[in-house]
């Protein structure tokens, strides 16, 4: 069990749920701090997630320092995007303890995703995720069809 209560369970469904994201190629949740991954699904040979995840963790710190330079104590980051030739590649913080430094790293198709609807999907994922209780969020809702209604089972 992790700080915060992300049981390896919730892991494992916060990728799931991330998975069938409309366009997703790949996706893991990564340790900023260590740069470890805890956890993927996708990916291919050409696109080696181990050397992928922990390598946006320096991205992610960058970042946070820049901003801690420029004194924005009072902002967070809502997510990372890099825009490649075929690819969007979206980098989300869990917002959550101090203690758990974890982001949602999500690689779209570009031709396949509708970036807007991928953020927004990612951001409910995120919440669910620092909830710590991914069967039933908020709305008490048990399964993901009422947030994906186009994603019918698992890839």
């Amino acid at each position: 069990r992790l700080a915060g209560g992300s049981t390896m369970n919730n892991i494992e469904h916060t990728l799931d749920m991330a998975a069938n994201i409309k366009g997703a190629f790949a996706v893991a949740i990564v340790d900023y701090e260590s740069g470890m991954t805890l956890g993927s699904r996708g990916g291919s040979a050409e696109f080696d997630l181990d050397v992928a995840a922990p390598g946006n963790s320096e991205v992610m710190r960058a970042k946070l320092d820049v901003m801690q330079k420029l004194g924005l104590r009072n902002e967070t980051i809502e997510d990372i995007l890099i825009t490649l030739g075929s690819q969007y590649h979206l980098i989300r913080p869990v917002q959550g303890s101090p203690d758990e430094k974890l982001f949602l790293y999500l690689v779209l198709n570009k031709a396949q995703a509708n970036l807007a609807m991928a953020r927004r999907d990612l951001r409910v994922i995120e919440q669910e995720f620092f909830m710590g209780n991914p069967t039933s969020g908020p709305s008490g809702r048990g399964d993901n069809q009422a947030f994906f209604p186009s994603s019918a089972g698992h890839r």
